[in-house]
């Protein structure tokens, strides 16, 4: 035998699956988008008129999207019609189990939040109260949207962002075993199995999809709660580290003399910065108030915080080289306080090809972000085949 003829021959792709790409592509670029003119998908999406309409032709017949004439053109001629996510009929739920909150979110095609349901977490609460007040929240969203929606409606799946920390009674906050939120997944109601994933992460994929990150390829998102941890994109992709517990920057060490962590180490970044804020989203907001008004104290505070927070962002950055950092959580109130020696420290500690093109931002969608991207996992088995998904 030759040694060519051992050469595994790549298999051609045959109509129907390059035909199911084009409807994933398609519908994902309008999914990210919002309205879209076909002109534009025939210029985005490289494919011809006629198979744009095809396929436009495809996905309203499935009720995914709609098309018209849009409102106003502003030139003359025939206007090129207009494809829109259909957010009202096609959702999936969303979940966010946080530190001090549990939230749920009916989320609609193109990343809309519909309705949405919250409550605070008390210290101490077991995993399967947690995940009956989230059935709860699920089966009052339910009950709401089969009133005022359409019997035909298409649940695609739900995601839920899990906090890597939980308080328990004693007040310590400790790292959340891995699948604990998922055990008792029936106990949620739903006829399928969530996708989960960490606030950070998820946080960051909704900021990088539709947020203050679009279109950027390179994005730390730093989420304070209780703790800091990351979410990282590289290269476009997410960077979640064996067994989805990468990002945890807020235990690197920045001063081996400092304070004893309750991770056993001495001065992580996250113990150096609550050693003047505590990082409890709450207790911050009440420092920057303080701050704001005038008292000494608060401003101290805030000042040795955020130059601690700079210090920090100043590694991160020295290692993954980011376009853009973005503060969310407890951490935004904190940036936004001290954004001139968080920027200051950058400047002297991190190294000039690294900190001169990154920008520093806080969350487009705000605290809305964790649950967005929970919606986008939700979201991804439609995207990859949308005429199966929608018929299964």
């Amino acid at each position: 035998m030759s040694a060519s003829s051992q050469i595994p021959q790549r298999s051609t792709p045959t109509q129907d699956s390059v035909r199911r790409q084009n409807l994933g592509a398609l519908l994902r670029y309008v999914h990210v988008s919002g309205d879209t003119s076909r002109a534009e998908l025939t210029s985005q999406l490289g494919l011809n008129r006629s198979t744009i309409g095809a396929l436009t032709a495809d996905l309203a017949g499935a009720g995914l999207i709609d098309e018209g004439v849009p409102l106003e053109t502003g030139r003359a001629g025939r206007p090129s019609l207009v494809v829109r996510p259909r957010s009202s009929r096609v959702y999936g739920y969303a979940l966010s189990i946080e530190v001090d909150r549990l939230r749920a979110a009916r989320v609609g095609l193109g990343g809309k939040i519909l309705d949405s349901r919250e409550l605070p977490r008390p210290r101490g609460t077991a995993v399967r109260d947690t995940l009956a007040t989230l059935a709860g929240f699920i089966d009052d969203m339910r009950r709401t949207g089969s009133a005022a929606g359409s019997a035909d409606a298409v649940f695609v799946g739900s995601g839920i962002a899990v906090s890597r920390m939980m308080r328990h009674a004693d007040g310590v906050v400790r790292m959340l075993p891995p699948g604990a939120a998922l055990d008792a997944a029936d106990d949620l109601g739903l006829d399928r199995p969530p996708v989960a994933g960490n606030v950070a992460d998820l946080a960051a994929l909704a900021e990088h999809t539709r947020g203050a990150a679009a279109g950027l390829d390179n994005v730390i998102y730093l989420h304070g709660d209780a703790s800091i941890s990351a979410g990282i994109i590289a290269g476009g992709r997410r960077v979640t580290g064996h067994g989805g517990h990468g990002g945890e920057v807020g235990h690197m060490v920045v001063d081996p003399q400092g304070l004893a962590c309750g991770c056993g180490s001495r001065g992580c970044w996250e113990t150096e910065i609550a050693r003047h804020v505590s990082l409890d989203r709450d207790a911050v907001t009440a420092c920057v108030e303080a701050a704001r008004l005038g008292d000494p104290s608060a401003r101290d505070a805030v000042r040795r915080a955020a130059d601690w927070l700079g210090f920090g962002v100043a590694n991160l950055v020295n290692i993954f080289n980011p376009t853009a950092v973005v503060f969310g959580g407890a951490l935004r109130a904190l940036y936004l306080a001290g954004a001139a020696h968080v920027r200051g420290r950058l400047s002297t500690t991190a190294l000039p090809a690294c900190r001169d093109h990154v920008r520093l931002r806080t969350p487009l969608l705000g605290d809305d972000a964790p649950l967005v991207g929970a919606a986008e996992l939700a979201f991804e088995r439609l995207l990859a085949d949308p005429l199966e998904t929608a018929e299964s």
